[in-house]
C-alpha cells in the first residue's frame, strides 16, 4: 500500500525530534500489523514491512499448506500455493502479500495512533538517557510556570521542575526569569522522564565553585566537604596538592570577586571557605573558626568531638542559634560537643565539694574521682571496685568501704548526693549523605542541656571534665 509521503515524515521525525530512522519505521511496521490483525483476524499470522525503496508498506499473511483447506484464514491448499511458488511442499509456510489491504478511514486513524505513542515513547527514552547523563551538573532554564508552589523550568528540550522545598528561602521567581540550578535526579514516570533540580543541596555549592574557580574545574584544588543552610550560612572545605597554590585564597578570589559572584547567586548566603586536612583535630579547629579552641578531645568509637573553649569563645563557637557549631558537625562529619573552659572548672569545683562531704573523701582523693569521671556521690555509689581502686591506687576491699559509705549518705537527708548545677553542653552532629559530602541528620540538632541529673550525662561529657587534670585543681 502506498502512504504518501511517508519516507519525508521518517526523515523530518529524526531530524526534529532525534529519533532514529529504524526506531520509527519499527513504529509504523507495528501500527500496521496491529491494524491488520484487527482486520482480517487476529487468528491469522501477518507481517508488515516497509519498503523503503518505493514508500510502501507491504502486508504479507502467512499460510500453512495443506492438501486439503479446513480454515482459509490459516491455510492455502497446495495446488494454489504450487502455482504461487514451484518449490514449496504441504507442510510448508508460504507468505502472501495482500496487495490491496482496503483500510478504512478508522483503521488508517488506529494506524496513526499507534505510530504517534510509539514516537512518544522513544522520544521520552531519548530524553531520559540525555538528562540522566547529566545527573550533577548545573543547568539553566526559564521560569515558564508555577505548580503549587515548585517553579517548571524550560531547559529547551524538556521541562524540569524545580520543587518549593528546594528553592532558597526568600528567593522568588516570576515567569521569564533565567534559573540556575542543579540537577540532582532523573526519574521516568508515566508521564515521562521528570528532572529534579535543587539550589538547596550543598552540591549546588560545590559546582557553582567549580565554575568560579578554575583550579576545582580543572582538579588543581579539590573540594573535600560542603555544609549548607540554606540562604544563611555555608562552610566549604578546600585542599590541594599543589604547594604553590593557597587552596582558599584562590577560592576567594582578587578581592573576593570570586565568592562575591557565588555570594550574589545564593542570595547573600554567607560563605566560610576552610583549608581540608586529614588530621581530625586541625580540621575540626578549621571548621569552628571564627571561634579559638582551647583542646579538643577524640572519640573514635562514638565518632564525637569534646571541644573546650575559653567563655569569651563560647557564643563565636556556638554561632547564631548553633549555626556554627551544626556546619562543623556537618562539614566533619562528627558529633561535637563544646563546653567553656569556666563552666567546666566551675562544674568540677562543685563536684568535688560534693564528694568531700563523706568522711573518708581527702580532697586530692575527690580531685582523682572527679578527674576520671565520677562526679558526686551518686556516681560513686553507682561505680564498680575494680575502677574505684584501680583508679585510687587501693585495695579493692577499701574501694568497696567507701563504695558502702557512699550508699549509705544517700539515705542522709543532711548530705547533698547530688550537684545543684550543671555546666551548659552544646552538641551538634551529623552523617555522611550519599554525595560523600556531610549533611546534618534530619538538619543536625543542637541540644543545650541545663539541670539534668549528673547520672544522665554521657561518656563523651565525662571525658571533657577529665581534661581538668591539666588545670591542677586545688
Amino acid at each position: 500500500m502506498n502512504f504518501s509521503e511517508l519516507s519525508r515524515v521518517i526523515e523530518q521525525l529524526g531530524k526534529d525530534r532525534g529519533i532514529k530512522k529504524d526506531v520509527v519505521v519499527s513504529a509504523i511496521e507495528q501500527a500496521f500489523l496491529v491494524t491488520a490483525r484487527k482486520k482480517f483476524g487476529i487468528q491469522g499470522e501477518y507481517e508488515a514491512r516497509y519498503n523503503e525503496d518505493d514508500g510502501e508498506v507491504e502486508i504479507f499473511q502467512y499460510k500453512n499448506v495443506v492438501e486439503k483447506v479446513r480454515d482459509s484464514i490459516v491455510e492455502i491448499d497446495y495446488d494454489s500455493a504450487k502455482k504461487l511458488d514451484e518449490d514449496c511442499e504441504v507442510g510448508d509456510q508460504l507468505g502472501l502479500k495482500i496487495e490491496n489491504p482496503g483500510f478504512s478511514r478508522v483503521d488508517i486513524q488506529t494506524a496513526k495512533q499507534i505510530i504517534f505513542q510509539k514516537v512518544r515513547d522513544a522520544e521520552r527514552d531519548i530524553l531520559f538517557s540525555e538528562f540522566k547523563h547529566r545527573e550533577g551538573d548545573l543547568v539553566t532554564g526559564i521560569a515558564r510556570r508555577f505548580e503549587k508552589g515548585n517553579v517548571v523550568l524550560d531547559l529547551g528540550k524538556s521541562d524540569a521542575v524545580l520543587p518549593k522545598k528546594e528553592i532558597i528561602f526568600g528567593e522568588s521567581f516570576k515567569p521569564g526569569d533565567r534559573i540556575q540550578a542543579y540537577l540532582s535526579d532523573v526519574v521516568m514516570t508515566n508521564r515521562g522522564p521528570e528532572i529534579r533540580l535543587t539550589r538547596t543541596s550543598p552540591m549546588f555549592l560545590v559546582k557553582l565553585f567549580e565554575v568560579e574557580v578554575p583550579e576545582i574545574a580543572d582538579g588543581t584544588i579539590e573540594v573535600k566537604a560542603a555544609a549548607r543552610e540554606p540562604g544563611h550560612r555555608a562552610k566549604i572545605a578546600v585542599t590541594t596538592k599543589d604547594r604553590d597554590i593557597d587552596p582558599v585564597g584562590a577560592c576567594v578570589g582578587m578581592k573576593g570577586s570570586r565568592v562575591q559572584n557565588i555570594v550574589n547567586e545564593l542570595q547573600g548566603e554567607k560563605i566560610d571557605i576552610v583549608r581540608w586536612n586529614e588530621d581530625t583535630e586541625t580540621f575540626a579547629r578549621a571548621a569552628l573558626a571564627p571561634a579559638e579552641i582551647q583542646s579538643i578531645t577524640l572519640n573514635h568509637d562514638e565518632h564525637t568531638l569534646d571541644v573546650i573553649v575559653e567563655d569569651d569563645q563560647l557564643s563565636l563557637a556556638i554561632g547564631k542559634r548553633g549555626q556554627n557549631v551544626r556546619l562543623a558537625a556537618m562539614l566533619t562529619g562528627w558529633k561535637i560537643n563544646i563546653i567553656s573552659k569556666a563552666k567546666l572548672q566551675e562544674r568540677v569545683k562543685l563536684a568535688v565539694e560534693n564528694l568531700i562531704q563523706l568522711s573518708n573523701i581527702s580532697e586530692a582523693t575527690a580531685q582523682v574521682l572527679v578527674q576520671k569521671g565520677i562526679m558526686s556521690i551518686v556516681d560513686l555509689s553507682a561505680a564498680a571496685p575494680e575502677d574505684v581502686a584501680r583508679f585510687l591506687g587501693k585495695s579493692v576491699a577499701d574501694a568497696k568501704a567507701m563504695i558502702e559509705i557512699a550508699s549509705e549518705a544517700l539515705e542522709d537527708e543532711s548530705i547533698k548526693t547530688d550537684l545543684d548545677e550543671n555546666a551548659e553542653i552544646i552538641s551538634a552532629s551529623a552523617v555522611p549523605n550519599q554525595s560523600g559530602f556531610k549533611k546534618s541528620e534530619g538538619g543536625a540538632k543542637t541540644e543545650v542541656k541545663k539541670g539534668d541529673d549528673v547520672t544522665k550525662f554521657s561518656e563523651a561529657e565525662r571525658r571533657l571534665r577529665e581534661e581538668l587534670a591539666a588545670f591542677k585543681l586545688k
